[in-house]
């Protein structure tokens, strides 16, 4: 059984073999007006979307400006809070550690807070691990 998958296809022989194996485009096909591209192939489409640099240069400020205000600018804000609230804190404060600690502020530096976390157990912590005051 010799199966053409080619003739089934519909794939046209290139031009050169047309002549030569009598098997060439069928006929009634129109073939006026295009052109013979060697080894039958048509050539690969260029680029597509060929928009100008002034569409891309708007296209990377607005990704810009998305990741600015949806990444940047939350967390900024979130720090600047955070080191508001280090900076109010005061004596009697109760507080909650990174690591869970929950205790009441009995002293602080510029870098160490002291934590009362049970009576007459007081534990030094650094300022940065502070997460939030803690309100029950």
């Amino acid at each position: 059984m010799g199966t053409n998958w080619a003739t089934i296809l519909g794939a046209a022989q290139p031009s050169s073999a047309a002549g030569s194996s009598g098997q060439g485009v069928p006929e009634g096909t129109a073939t006026e007006g295009v052109p013979d591209h060697p080894g039958g192939a048509a050539p690969m489409p260029g680029p597509c979307g060929g928009g100008d640099s002034t569409t891309t240069i708007i296209m990377m400020l607005l990704m810009v400006a998305a990741f600015y205000f949806l990444l940047i600018r939350p967390q900024q804000k979130k720090t600047k809070e955070h080191q508001n609230m280090l900076g109010n804190l005061k004596k009697g404060d109760e507080v909650v550690t990174q690591g869970g600690l929950i205790g009441k502020v009995t002293g602080f530096t510029d870098k160490l807070i002291t934590l009362e976390i049970s009576e007459k157990v007081r534990v030094r912590v650094l300022k940065s691990q502070i997460i939030d005051k803690f309100s029950q």
